[in-house]
């Protein structure tokens, strides 16, 4: 970027200072991938800063206020460009907008070989919602130590059993592969693919999957499918020289985008609804009603004239108390559905997410699962999918690693208080032969637990989530979870977070969810352990993100640019993870309708055949309402029980919760607690549901008025 540019954004970078020629010339550590031990004398860290000068005809807003130094001097408030305009390439790594004094790098010596990196200026405040440079140090310190150990793979590491995992070279999509494969992942591939246009099934599956689509929704199938079907006509014409007129031929008034099309038929009630839901909640509540992509068309169409002076998804300001709207109907959270309704959402899920980032310009190319040579068993450098065949041999059900899990409850078993816990590695000869170690006898349980320190187990933690051959957030996905720092507000990057983690698989959400949670409590004890949500989030991000290989396929300066940006990230999947974990309304609406639009279809199959017409006339409907229900009481069964079954009075405050605390006090040969017992919605328009505690059971009942309710035992 040129100096007038550097001016223009109000920045001028003035230099960097560095303590690396104070710092004695050490060796750098082995590999940490379980070779043979060896011992090294420990890296001191390095440190510096940059300093920038506020341009004085350039006045930035910041939420938490600039910090001013002696001189005049300010610490940058912006960030590179490329994160404010929504309009950017799909690629996740951004390029820098600031660049360092030539010769010096923060974490590297002077040297004609390096590239000079730029450092991502961050805001000192005293809040704990927001990074300083200070911690974002922490960041580089915990690079190093990967890059040291051999744990990130990085430039110029040496080979052995350390090295990335050989794979197979990822071949560059032809045009408009990607649009069939996005197609076909939401289960439209009827709509490009004619040899299945006589699937009778295929065609009215995706007919109901259409007709529950919002505007937005339907304008993101409708882009993918025009593209996709000019991109097969060009394959087809390719040998066609094109005339002159037709190229420069002025278009009809006929010729609309599809995508206004579909505006005009679907957008009108959502357009009107979405106004009025947004106009009655305030900044930090979480509408999850209305589509997450209609909310940002509206916020899109009332800013498009506002110029953004400060990021708005900068990781320098205060996170908001973000909070779902209340919702009568109860809560759904993953897991809470069978199997057929999640296949549903996750459809639904796959075509809002594309949506949402559509709205503010944001094309994402979805990477090819990749191949790559593993090992069949093992702890370290197994596939998820490997990991919990092996534990289902020993604990069936498990969800998340048992090794994974084992080293969590050692670290809180020991407590967590212990100062620098995360942040402080262990001493790598140690690790790499305790890592040796685990390989041999963890299964056999002997262990010498009781001899592990705690700094050792996080390092151990750390290092089995680096060395897992694909990311922890899958090769898929890994560049939509980049992007959504690229969302103009923070409502839209944790509505994206939403979304991606329900698009993850099981095993990766799961595991996702168990580190997550274990953050949070280290961060409960940061009075004692002197880790913050920040802190623990800046040490952690590069562990999630830069998996086996990373390194050695990204520039130094996509590097420096994906910093505060995956800080970021994993602060807000620690933050608002209760929120995360949870399928927003609208999308279980959608899979209701589609549902109810699928009851409605096998009617009318069963109309037109005379026995089977007979039949619903001589017998009961199966979803007819219940007399019971009629009265104001619904049946409850709980056939696990010996009390089969028990009525209940529809009453306007009447909770899920209630209805369980009134079972147990009527059968006391139950022995198990209430949090061990769920109340499920069967039939109607679910499959299947698992309520919420604070589910108000009018509302639900008057929303699937044919719904069984069983009462069971369930495994959390």
């Amino acid at each position: 970027m040129s100096r007038q540019q550097q001016e223009s954004q109000g920045v001028v970078l003035t230099g960097y200072h560095s303590n690396a020629e104070l710092l004695p010339k050490i060796g750098p550590l082995a590999p940490v991938s379980c070779p043979p031990a060896q011992v090294h004398e420990p890296a001191m860290p390095r440190t510096g800063h940059y300093t920038f000068q506020q341009n004085q005809n350039t006045h930035l807003a910041d939420e938490s206020g600039p910090s001013a130094t002696e001189g005049g001097t300010k610490t940058s408030t912006t960030d590179p460009p490329s994160l404010l305009n929504p309009s950017a390439a799909s690629s996740p790594w951004s390029q820098p907008s600031f660049s360092p004094k030539p010769g010096s790098s923060p974490r590297h010596s002077p040297s004609p070989k390096s590239r000079p990196r730029p450092r991502t200026p961050c805001l000192r405040s005293n809040s704990q919602d927001s990074l300083d440079e200070l911690e974002m140090d922490d960041y580089w310190k915990e690079v190093e130590n990967i890059t040291s150990s051999g744990g990130g793979s990085g430039r110029g590491d040496a080979g052995g059993e350390g090295e990335v995992p050989e794979e197979e070279q990822q071949k560059i999509p032809e045009e408009g592969e990607q649009e069939e494969a996005w197609l076909t992942e939401a289960g439209l591939a009827r709509l490009f693919d004619d040899s299945l246009a006589a699937d009778q099934d295929q065609e009215e599956d995706s007919a109901v999957f259409l007709s529950t689509l919002t505007r937005s929704q339907a304008a993101a199938v409708e882009r993918r499918v025009t593209t996709l079907q000019q991109t097969l006509l060009r394959r087809r014409n390719r040998q066609h020289v094109p005339d002159v007129r037709d190229i420069f031929r002025p278009p009809e008034k006929h010729e609309q985008p599809i995508e206004l099309k579909a505006e005009s038929e679907n957008g009108q009630k959502d357009i009107t609804s979405a106004d009025a839901c947004l106009s009655a909640e305030t900044e930090t509540e979480l509408n999850v009603e209305v589509a997450f992509s209609e909310q940002a068309l509206t916020y899109r169409d009332n800013h498009q004239r506002a110029k953004v002076t400060a990021s708005p998804n900068s990781p320098d300001d205060k996170l908001p108390n973000f909070k779902l709207l209340r919702d009568k109907t109860g809560q759904t959270r993953i897991g809470d559905l069978s199997p057929l309704d999640m296949k549903k959402v996750r459809r639904l899920v796959l075509v809002e997410s594309t949506a949402l980032f559509d709205t503010a310009g944001i094309d994402l190319k979805a990477d090819k699962p990749v191949k790559v040579k593993t090992k069949e068993s093992g702890l370290f450098g197994v596939p998820l999918a490997t990991l919990l065949e092996q534990d289902h041999r020993r604990a069936p059900g498990t969800k998340v690693p048992l090794i994974l899990q084992r080293l969590i409850n050692h670290i809180e078993e020991e407590g967590l208080d212990t100062e620098g816990l995360l942040r402080i590695p262990g001493a790598a000869t140690r690790v790499k032969l305790l890592c040796q170690e685990f390989e041999t006898s963890f299964y056999d349980g002997t262990f010498p637990w009781q001899q592990l320190k705690q700094h050792d187990a996080a390092s151990l933690l750390k290092l089995f989530i680096r060395e897992l051959p694909l990311p922890l957030l899958t090769v898929e996905y890994l560049n939509a979870f980049f992007a959504v720092n690229k969302l103009p507000t923070k409502k839209q990057q944790l509505q994206a977070l939403n979304l991606l983690i329900l698009l993850l698989p099981e095993t990766n959400r799961d595991t996702l969810k168990a580190l997550v949670e274990f953050f949070h409590r280290v961060i409960d004890h940061q009075d004692k352990n002197k880790m913050t949500l920040n802190n623990v989030s800046v040490v952690m991000a590069p562990n999630i993100f830069m998996f086996k290989g990373f390194r050695s396929k990204v520039t130094e300066q996509q590097e420096f640019s994906m910093a505060t940006s995956t800080a970021h990230i994993v602060r807000l999947l620690i933050r608002y993870q209760n929120l995360l974990w949870t399928i927003p309304k609208f999308i279980m609406t959608q899979v209701r309708q589609q549902n109810m639009e699928s009851h409605r279809k096998q009617y009318k199959e069963r109309a037109v055949r005379k026995l089977l017409k007979k039949m619903t006339t001589d017998k009961p409907s199966e979803k007819a309402v219940p007399e019971e229900s009629s009265q104001g009481f619904i049946r409850v069964q709980a056939p696990q029980f010996s009390k089969v079954s028990m009525a209940v009075q529809l009453t306007g405050e009447l909770q899920a919760a209630d209805v369980l605390t009134r079972f147990l006090s009527q059968d006391s040969s139950v022995a198990v607690e209430q949090e061990e017992l769920c109340l499920y919605e069967i039939g109607g328009n679910i499959k299947e549901r698992c309520l919420d505690g604070e589910t108000y059971m009018k509302d639900l009942f008057e929303l699937n008025p044919t719904a069984e309710w069983v009462i069971r035992a369930v495994h959390r």
